[in-house]
């Protein structure tokens, strides 16, 4: 895929996983989800939801440290300046040094890096976002990518390849 590609395979990740509505009951149920699939497949991550500028659900699993909660709220604040993924900055950065210049943003506290998703309610706009740490940047993301899918319980949403990143 070339990264014009994997940045409209974004995209369409964010028409599809739109929410109908997103409490903070709703933020602890899926960073349970998250927690509980991360066990399952055996990787520690963590797990931070952020909804109206405030944390509703925070958790690190054994083996994280503060590095990774750093790097979440550096992709949180991406996420909310530009209402898009962290993964789709990273490429749109990654794509030209005029983007990466024009942005003009400190990196001690935006994070282009994959590992951060918009919660976007329809007819309300983005109104947080939800971040994992852990397990390499992409990952990060697609992992996100299944979780929010199976909360939602969407099947077919659009993945990236993560072998050309």
């Amino acid at each position: 895929m070339t990264k014009d590609e994997l940045m409209k395979t974004l995209e369409i990740q964010e028409e599809v996983l739109q929410f109908t509505h997103f409490t903070n009951d709703d933020a602890w149920e899926l960073g349970n989800l998250l927690v509980q699939e991360a066990k399952k497949l055996g990787i520690c991550i963590t797990v931070q939801i952020r909804r109206n500028d405030m944390d509703v659900f925070k958790h690190a699993m054994d083996g994280m440290s503060g590095y990774n909660m750093q790097r979440m709220m550096r992709k949180h604040n991406t996420v909310k300046l530009m209402e898009k993924s962290s993964l789709y900055m990273y490429l749109l950065i990654d794509k030209s040094e005029e983007n990466k210049n024009s942005l003009n943003l400190p990196e001690a506290e935006y994070g282009f890096y994959g590992g951060a998703f918009p919660i976007r309610v329809e007819e309300a706009g983005v109104i947080g976002s939800v971040a994992v740490s852990g397990i390499g940047h992409v990952a990060d993301h697609d992992f996100l990518i299944k979780v929010i899918g199976k909360y939602l319980h969407i099947d077919e949403v659009p993945k990236i390849s993560t072998d050309k990143m």
